[in-house]
């Protein structure tokens, strides 16, 4: 009898302990090794390259890591080099001016400018890992440089002049980003930036000085053509002496990101 009872109660010890190991070994872990080699079958680094801003002469890349299925980290780096004004033919004609002044601006007028641009991916897809929609909330330091803006004024005896003037625009401004981003094969990737609204103030001067000291009619001449220039909501600054006139700008900046890449995975 007391066999038995032996017998019986090593069997209920075996069977409690195939029990605990058995769920040690739960579909929950195994879940969790079926992701954790899924996680790690992913590439996380992304570099791109915007193509309708080449159109522009607007270079711009971008580099994005990421973190997680929903989150990822990107910077982007554009920059125009000196340059006249993309598609300058095309906006001369639709201006549909006649005015020899306007179009010598236009012609000569050359720009240059850069942007740094930090962002924070959220992928709202199943799949996520970098592929799918998003939405990115991202800042924007800009820097736009120009050159060769030229003002006609009219001297005392009738004659026109020019000033050439030359300055700097610096903007600070954020917003966010609706976008989509698929796979193409196992490298290759395609990023559309379906609407990136931004939005923050700006501050810029420009200045030039003439080839000769300016009369005080001509120096009121000048001074009346800056004041002129309608940029609503913004703080205007004048200044025209005899050997300088300069303009500083101070107000609210806006714009528009959208763009189509094309990147490598890896």
């Amino acid at each position: 009898m007391k066999k038995k009872l032996f017998y019986l109660a090593v069997v209920c010890i075996l069977s409690t302990t195939n029990k605990v190991t058995a769920q040690t070994v739960s579909p929950d872990s195994v879940g969790i090794v079926k992701d954790n080699k899924a996680a790690s079958a992913h590439l996380y680094n992304f570099f791109k390259i915007n193509l309708p801003g080449i159109l522009l002469k607007n270079y711009s890349v971008q580099y994005e890591r990421v973190l997680s299925r929903k989150i990822s980290i990107a910077i982007s780096y554009r920059t125009m080099p000196s340059t006249t004004i993309p598609f300058k033919d095309a906006i001369i004609k639709a201006s549909n001016t006649t005015d020899t002044d306007t179009k010598t601006t236009l012609e000569k007028f050359r720009i240059s400018n850069f942007a740094i641009t930090p962002e924070v991916r959220i992928y709202l897809s199943k799949q996520g890992y970098g592929h799918g929609f998003y939405v990115a909330p991202f800042y924007r330091y800009a820097s736009f440089k120009t050159n060769d803006l030229i003002f006609t004024y009219q001297s005392n005896s009738s004659v026109e002049g020019n000033i050439s003037m030359s300055g700097k625009l610096t903007s600070n401004t954020g917003g966010f980003l609706l976008g989509f981003q698929k796979y193409i094969g196992k490298h290759v990737c395609i990023d559309t930036w379906l609407l990136g609204p931004h939005y923050g103030s700006a501050t810029g001067e420009f200045s030039g000085t003439p080839d000769k000291p300016l009369t005080t009619d001509e120096q009121a001449d000048i001074r009346q053509q800056l004041d002129d220039i309608d940029i609503p909501l913004t703080k205007k600054t004048v200044t025209v002496t005899a050997n300088n006139a300069s303009l500083k700008l101070d107000g609210p900046w806006a714009g528009l990101r959208i763009g189509l890449c094309i990147g490598v995975r890896f």
